[in-house]
């Protein structure tokens, strides 16, 4: 863990392609689901609905950002497994952050839907061949092209990166 609460693990560095690391981060996209239900266990209303940090989105917003977030990257998974070198869509994620579903539907609808789809990426991915993780999408908001292997660490960066945010909330709080 790091001193920055916006980067508790720190920023994604992406790893060369080896079988030991493919592993790693199939399992972390494999085991989120589990993480973020465990991270939030004997949480109250309140303390969901306090943010990370300082300007931070709340464990709430958090909660759903992560399955909205995931949704994209399983629908970037399935394009660029089945087109060639697709430029892939971008979305506004705080501006998700704030809309009804967000402010309204318990976290749990997200903790589900994170299980199914959880359930469904790493299905769709765990048996690629090594060739298969060098197929590319071109990405505007980073304005590169990226592997899916680079694709795969990232998002199992990322996972692991909100989840972190909430232990280090859970701990400076004595939660």
């Amino acid at each position: 863990m790091t001193s920055d609460l916006r980067y508790p693990i720190g920023k994604y560095e992406p790893k060369l392609f080896s079988d030991h690391q493919k592993k790693i981060w199939l399992n972390d996209i494999k085991f989120l689901p589990q993480a973020v239900e465990n991270i939030i266990l004997n949480l109250d209303r309140a303390q969901l609905h306090t943010p990370y940090r300082e300007g931070g989105w709340t464990v709430w917003q958090l909660v759903h950002h992560i399955a909205d977030s995931h949704i994209n990257a399983y629908c970037r998974f399935k394009v660029g497994l089945t087109e060639d070198n697709p430029t892939i869509k971008t979305y506004e994620e705080h501006l998700w952050a704030e809309l009804d579903d967000v402010k309204d539907l318990p976290i749990n609808i997200s903790i589900t839907l994170l299980y199914a789809l959880h359930t469904r990426w790493y299905e769709a991915i765990r048996n690629l061949s090594d060739d298969a993780w060098q197929r590319t999408v071109i990405h505007p908001g980073q304005n590169k092209t990226v592997s899916l292997w680079w694709l795969l660490g990232n998002y199992a960066w990322h996972g692991k990166h909100h989840v972190a945010h909430i232990a280090a909330l859970r701990e400076r709080n004595n939660w």
